[in-house]
């Protein structure tokens, strides 16, 4: 039996915040739940402020980015205003995403290949002020080849059309044929969207994959578990995967 290298899991505290913009109260407090993350083990904290605040709020990203103690990475648009805000806070990653205000969730990657300038600009702005830039991309090929043309550290593959039809095969595939190639040009591969302790293990079980960015299912399992225990119940599904035997 071997065991893949360790990976990487960064809990998305998102959906914290809108149970508490339901009711525009105090909580319950994705700050407080980012510090339980942590210490369940969690390796990371992601947020995704979109530019309608719909759940996370600037205070919350301020917050967080004074409470976080392993890596705060902040999701956001391409715009002037989410860029300023960066350069400002200087998270340690920040993962740009694509953003369409009727959406319900983030549903597809981000364009590259058709906004090539746009991203080239906001990596090279991030990257002027030392934050780690990663980019939300679909599994295709000419998306992971200019993300590392624009200057990305990191690509993070959209595991949604996965994450809706496991067992179809062809999306599984992808990712694995991005993660392989993202790998062999010098891109460090991460993934998210949509996984949980159901579906994760073939994700996981990815070798270049060195980490997940899962949200909805840990906040939705806390209600019956606890945040603690459904970060390291994601956690465990995770290193299962890893060392799984591979004959």
């Amino acid at each position: 039996m071997t065991s893949l290298r360790y990976q990487r899991l960064y809990v998305n505290i998102d959906h914290v915040a809108t149970v508490r913009q339901a009711r525009r109260s105090a909580e319950p407090d994705p700050v407080a739940a980012a510090v339980l993350c942590e210490k369940a083990g969690a390796d990371g904290i992601t947020a995704h402020l979109r530019e309608d605040r719909r759940h996370i709020q600037d205070d919350d990203i301020q917050r967080l980015a004074t409470t976080v103690t392993t890596v705060l990475n902040l999701e956001c648009a391409i715009t002037d205003d989410m860029l300023r805000l960066a350069e400002t806070l200087r998270p340690a990653q920040v993962t740009l995403v694509p953003e369409r205000r009727e959406e319900i969730t983030t549903e597809g990657g981000l364009d590259v290949v058709g906004h090539r300038e746009a991203v080239q600009a906001a990596v090279a702005r991030l990257k002027a002020v030392g934050i780690r830039t990663s980019l939300f991309i679909d599994a295709d090929e000419a998306a992971v080849r200019v993300s590392k043309d624009v200057g990305a550290d990191a690509i993070e593959l959209h595991t949604g059309p996965y994450s809706h039809a496991p067992r179809t095969g062809g999306p599984l595939a992808a990712l694995k044929a991005a993660a392989a190639l993202g790998a062999s040009i010098g891109l460090a591969v991460h993934a998210g969207h949509g996984l949980s302790v159901h579906n994760v293990g073939p994700v996981a079980a990815i070798p270049e994959i060195e980490e997940l960015n899962i949200g909805h299912a840990i906040v939705g399992r806390s209600i019956f578990i606890g945040m603690e225990r459904a970060v390291q119940e994601i956690r465990e599904a995770m290193d299962d995967a890893r060392a799984a035997d591979r004959f």
